[in-house]
Parts: structure tokens; C-alpha cells; sequence
């Protein structure tokens, strides 16, 4: 019986490197910034709902929660970024 052909193997070839692969730590303040903007806007949100929508902003009403996530928003995606 013919033996059927061996297929040949593609040798390997490992990736290319990107550098060094170390990337730089954090500024000294990202920490400080990233845990301010998180509290800022946890105590925004908890100001909106104890004075029942009459502080921190009076007149614009429920874009105060708005405003209360999005700073805790910003500071969550800084938390990404720290090293």
C-alpha cells in the first residue's frame, strides 16, 4: 500500500517585541486625583438625595446626578490607567 505525503510544519517564528515591555509608574498625583474625583462625586450624589434635589446646584434638578456620576465615572477610568 503508497504512504500518503507528510505535510510540512511552518517553523515558528516568535512575535515581534514591542520594547521593553516596562511601561512608567503613574505620575505622583494620579492617586490623589483619581480617589478626590471619586469622593467629589459620591458626596455630590449623597448631597443631591439628603436635601432632596436642592443643593449642590438648586436649579438644574436631576443633571445633578449627572454631574455626581460622571466625576465618579472619570475617576474610575483614571483607575485603569494607574500603575
Amino acid at each position: 500500500m503508497p504512504e500518503s505525503k507528510r505535510r510540512s510544519k511552518a517553523t515558528y517564528t516568535p512575535p515581534a517585541e514591542k520594547g521593553s515591555g516596562i511601561k512608567a509608574p503613574s505620575p505622583r498625583w494620579w492617586a490623589p486625583v483619581m480617589v478626590t474625583l471619586m469622593l467629589i462625586g459620591l458626596l455630590w450624589v449623597v448631597a443631591f438625595y439628603l436635601t432632596a434635589g436642592q443643593y449642590p446646584i438648586p436649579n438644574i434638578l436631576y443633571w445633578n446626578l449627572g454631574i455626581g456620576f460622571g466625576l465618579m465615572l472619570v475617576g474610575f477610568m483614571m483607575t485603569t490607567r494607574w500603575r
